[in-house]
């Protein structure tokens, strides 16, 4: 009988493969850096594949490390369901938590103040701030769970919710019938951008990018102060802000993608308490009367 693959060594590879150092991965786990590279050599002997590359400092997954990741991720993840099933002791401790501002301005008051009352040993530290930057930190090591939107140049996270993009002016402004039209959004980086300037360039819709921020209230400030126009989610809209339909001549934008990311080591316990509520949270926003028609 084949024994079962090493829980620890999967831990490893899976830090190194979120962070790409063997430096920091150890930190992670806590061990020393030659005890991770051990731990790597006897998995990759195990399996009978390189998992890594090394090029100067940086690490890479190999094909057969792409393959590892998903399903080593799956063994953590059930590890940790397991070790709540049979534990008993109450949920505390801290999280670090980005999320992007997009979306705390409607939605986190009212999703992270009710779970704080259900879970009041749980400290949540947030962040807030745009996709990449929030992908750059969970990188980095300085979270332990983002959402984010997916699509930022980046195939990967739990997609949980798909909403409309819309576009939006102010009730009662003039920027919509500017030519060429101001657009208000987020720096060049932004996905968001991207897809609305390429729906633009496609129907030769003549713009000019006005107002540029990376941060979202700064944007519907702009939007609302009539000094652009802006695409914003469903859950985003807020009221003063007129939605733009395809009568109007703007083209249809693609939905909202929003996806979770975890830490390798941020399943179980108090990390799917919350990732659960959120995850719960936003889900049950389709049931509530829609923003946009709210907004009209």
């Amino acid at each position: 009988m084949t024994s079962p693959l090493d829980l620890d060594q999967l831990q490893s590879f899976c830090a190194i493969a979120d962070c790409g150092s063997f430096t920091e991965a150890a930190r992670r786990v806590n061990k020393t850096q030659s005890a991770v590279s051990m731990q790597i050599k006897r998995l990759e002997e195990r399996l009978g594949y390189p998992l890594l590359t090394r090029d100067g400092r940086s690490v890479a997954l190999t094909q057969q490390g792409e393959a590892l990741y998903s399903r080593a991720r799956k063994m953590l993840r059930v590890n940790a369901e397991i070790l709540d099933h049979f534990s008993n002791t109450d949920l505390s401790g801290s999280i670090r938590f980005g999320v992007p501002d997009d979306y705390a301005v409607r939605l986190l008051p009212v999703i992270l103040s009710s779970f704080q009352r259900t879970h009041p040993k749980i400290a949540v530290d947030v962040s807030c701030m745009a996709s990449e930057m929030l992908l750059e930190g969970m990188r980095a090591g300085r979270f332990d769970l983002i959402v984010f939107t997916q699509g930022t140049n980046h195939n990967f996270g739990e997609l949980f919710r798909t909403e409309k993009m819309h576009w939006v002016a102010s009730h009662g402004g003039q920027a919509l019938a500017t030519d060429p039209l101001p657009l208000a959004c987020g720096p060049g980086v932004c996905i968001w951008r991207q897809e609305a300037t390429e729906v633009l360039n496609r129907v030769g819709k003549d713009y000019r990018i006005a107002y540029t921020s990376s941060n979202a209230t700064a944007i519907s400030s702009a939007v609302l102060s009539d000094l652009a126009v802006g695409f914003l989610p469903e859950s985003a809209l807020q009221p003063g802000m007129r939605v733009i339909g395809a009568e109007l001549g703007l083209p249809k934008l693609n939905d909202a993608q929003i996806a979770l990311m975890r830490g390798s080591h941020a399943y179980g316990g108090i990390y799917d308490a919350l990732a659960n509520h959120i995850v719960s949270s936003m889900g049950n926003l389709d049931s509530r009367p829609t923003l946009a028609e709210a907004a009209e």
